[in-house]
This record gives C-alpha cells, sequence and structure tokens, in this order.
C-alpha cells in the first residue's frame, strides 16, 4: 500500500514539473520575438525567477556554454532546463513546447502577412516589436555585467567587456571563438595555481 502511494505521488509530481516545463517554454516559444537572443531574458524569467530551477550563476554557466555548441540557443536552452528538472522526458516536452507552437504560428502568421504585407498596420506591428526587443535585451545585458562586477570586481569586469567589444565588434571576431579563448585561459590558470580540475 506504502509502494503504490510513493508510485502515485511520483507520478503526480512528475506530471506536475512536465506541465510547468510545457507551461514555461510554450510562452518562451510564443513570446520570443527575433529569435535566440530575444528568448534569453525569458529563459532566465522562468527558469530562475518564476519556478527556481537554477540559480542566477547556474544560468549564466549554461548560457555560456550554450552559446559555444552549434545550433539554435533556444532548442538548447530548452532541452537542457527540462532534462535538469525531469531527465529525458523533461527534456522532450520542453523542446516540443518550445519549438511546435513557433513552427505552427510562423506557417500561419507568414502566410496571413504575405497577403497583408503592404498594409501600413502591418509594418507598424512589425517595427513596433523591436523596442521592447531591445530593452529585453539591455536589461539581461546590465544583469551580466553587474554579476561580472560582483564576481570579478568592477574594474575588470569593466575592462573585459571593454576588451570583449572591441574583439567582437571592432575586429569581428566571432563570440564562440572569444568564449572558448577565455574559458581555456581561465582553465589554465586554474592549474597553474595549483587547483584541480
Amino acid at each position: 500500500m506504502d509502494r503504490k502511494m510513493r508510485n502515485k505521488t511520483t507520478k503526480t509530481s512528475s506530471l506536475k514539473a512536465n506541465a510547468d516545463i510545457f507551461a514555461a517554454f510554450f510562452r518562451v516559444g510564443i513570446l520570443g520575438f527575433g529569435g535566440g537572443p530575444s528568448a534569453i531574458p525569458l529563459f532566465h524569467a522562468e527558469a530562475v525567477k518564476k519556478y527556481k530551477w537554477m540559480t542566477e550563476d547556474e544560468f549564466g554557466d549554461t548560457l555560456a556554454l550554450g552559446n559555444t555548441m552549434p545550433g539554435p540557443i533556444a532548442t538548447k536552452m530548452a532541452g537542457y532546463i527540462g532534462y535538469r528538472v525531469n531527465g529525458v522526458i523533461g527534456s522532450i516536452v520542453a523542446l516540443v513546447a518550445v519549438v511546435v507552437p513557433t513552427v505552427l504560428l510562423m506557417i500561419l502568421l507568414l502566410g496571413t502577412l504575405q497577403q497583408f504585407k503592404g498594409v501600413e498596420w502591418v509594418n507598424s506591428m512589425s517595427a513596433a516589436v523591436v523596442p521592447v526587443v531591445g530593452v529585453m535585451l539591455g536589461v539581461m545585458t546590465w544583469d551580466f555585467l553587474k554579476k561580472s562586477g560582483q564576481s570579478l570586481g568592477w574594474p575588470r569586469g569593466i575592462l573585459f567587456t571593454v576588451i570583449a567589444a572591441i574583439l567582437m565588434e571592432g575586429l569581428n571576431l566571432h563570440p564562440v571563438i572569444l568564449i572558448v579563448g577565455i574559458l581555456l585561459i581561465s582553465l589554465l590558470s586554474f592549474k597553474k595555481g595549483g587547483g584541480t580540475a
């Protein structure tokens, strides 16, 4: 009897976890206008602030590692966070929630927009989304700057930010190369300092 009750509780908690995963990533998929970068603040809001599935540091590490791998950031983040919350099933639920609604909406909306692409209100509607995405990215950038200022100290955090901006914008260095380079430098510094990898 006790085992049956435990199994029932486990199934209920697993269903609740999957429902939460689906709801969270459905919102990200539907509201993430502009692709991966604009969805990152939404992932943060769901995974860190609302459901508390991970800490700020864990989210930052996940995002950094996700950016070093090929493929869209939205599917990588959804797959990993879903897996972390409820294993393989959670990962599948998160991927379906973030991808399928968006694909269906894309087919529906693009078909509709093609019919009305010359209409002024359609063009205005598309243009109005851009500032909102810009603000979302700005807020996320400020959060990451504060985090780096607290962990590295403000002078070093600002210096690294300026160097990264010069390398990526001035010299057109791909962000993946920069992230991998920083990870390697950090790893080598850690080994030289006597730490264990």
